[in-house]
């Protein structure tokens, strides 16, 4: 680790909690959030509680009641004994134009919640002007790990329409001074790191930003637009260890540039063992718009207060405004570890 920081605290302000969160259901999450970090939280989650525990996993399920959609054959143990690893492939002579998909339980489980956060809203449990995020996936984000290379390029615009469609049912039912929606943007940083085959094009980086830009289009300027640009958390690790924060300045670039809409909040993981300030280099030429808050995931539950200084000391010296927040939710983390880092939250951002 390397001992060179910054010359002085920088000031954080804000805490950002990505969306998972290991407690029961949604207004045990508000409660708790709320009575946690109340002055530091411009949003909050109902903790992608329920069936969404495990991300995007779920949706497995939903697929498994299409027509013209089958998983390859043969037998694959359990993951975490609930869900079936198996990826789906087209059936022979079925275009993906011809796709129905069912209700997808994002636009569902959004407006069960968003009942929840506004009674606690008008009860003032949640203090006024917070908002309710709805983190949503990137199309891509299921694409890539349910359907087999060969067809992803042919289902990944019939999926992102059925998504895009759940993402209209939340904005025609919640009242947009109340919304904010988030995409996660995980599988992306395969496709441009080269653990998983891309379908974007020889260009992966134009494919991220034109997506992410379809993405911003789709979500009205009168409701907030954040995105969470992951490098994977199965089982809480990432699927590679990125070598510097050159590839998420380069997505984060590409979106701040082309996006046809303000972007209200990003958030960036920052891995454990990176308290220098090589880490941090490439987030020095990206222009971060004073409307646009930054979070930087260099909160980690193994080393609390003291690491994640080190780590804000460093990111310091590319980026002198951010927030806080982990590097990804942790709703799959121990539940005796959620009062905790919500704690540590507190400890390390002030107050906005």
């Amino acid at each position: 680790m390397s001992t060179e920081h910054a010359p002085s605290s920088p000031a954080i302000r804000g805490a950002h909690l990505v969306g998972s969160v290991n407690l029961p259901d949604a207004e045990t999450v508000f409660r708790t959030v709320n009575a946690h970090l109340g002055d530091r939280m411009r949003r909050i989650p109902d903790g992608e509680v329920g069936e969404r525990f495990y991300w995007v996993q779920f949706q497995t399920g939903r697929l498994d009641t299409m027509s013209g959609l089958s998983r390859i054959p043969g037998d694959a143990p359990l993951l975490r004994g609930v869900f079936d690893p198996r990826p789906f492939r087209l059936d022979d002579g079925v275009s993906a134009d011809d796709l129905v998909f069912p209700d997808l339980g994002y636009a569902e489980a959004a407006l069960d919640s968003y009942a929840v956060f506004r009674s606690l809203h008008q009860d003032g449990v949640i203090p006024a002007g917070v908002r309710f995020q709805v983190s949503l996936p990137t199309p891509a984000g299921v694409v890539g790990p349910f359907i087999v290379p060969e067809d992803r390029a042919a289902v990944e615009p019939a999926y992102e329409r059925a998504l895009f469609g759940e993402l209209q049912r939340i904005l025609d039912s919640i009242p947009h001074e109340d919304l904010a929606i988030q995409w996660d943007t995980a599988v992306e940083f395969a496709l441009l790191e080269g653990r998983m085959p891309s379908w974007f094009g020889d260009d992966v980086l134009a494919g991220v930003v034109e997506r992410a830009v379809r993405q911003a289009a789709a979500v009205p300027t009168d409701v907030q637009l954040g995105y969470h640009l992951c490098y994977g958390d199965v089982e809480e690790q990432h699927f590679v260890q990125p070598t510097d924060a050159g590839r998420l300045a380069a997505v984060l670039r590409g979106i701040l540039d082309a996006a046809p809409r303000p972007v209200t909040w990003v958030h960036l993981p920052v891995p454990i063992e990176r308290d220098d300030t090589a880490y941090f280099v490439p987030l020095a030429d990206v222009v971060v718009p004073e409307e646009t808050e930054l979070y930087l995931g260099l909160l980690h539950h193994e080393d609390g207060v003291e690491g994640a200084r080190r780590r804000a000391q460093a990111a310091a010296t590319a980026q002198p405004r951010f927030g806080v927040a982990t590097e990804c939710g942790f709703g799959r983390g121990p539940s005796e570890r959620t009062a905790g880092l919500l704690d540590l939250h507190a400890a390390v951002a002030e107050a906005w």
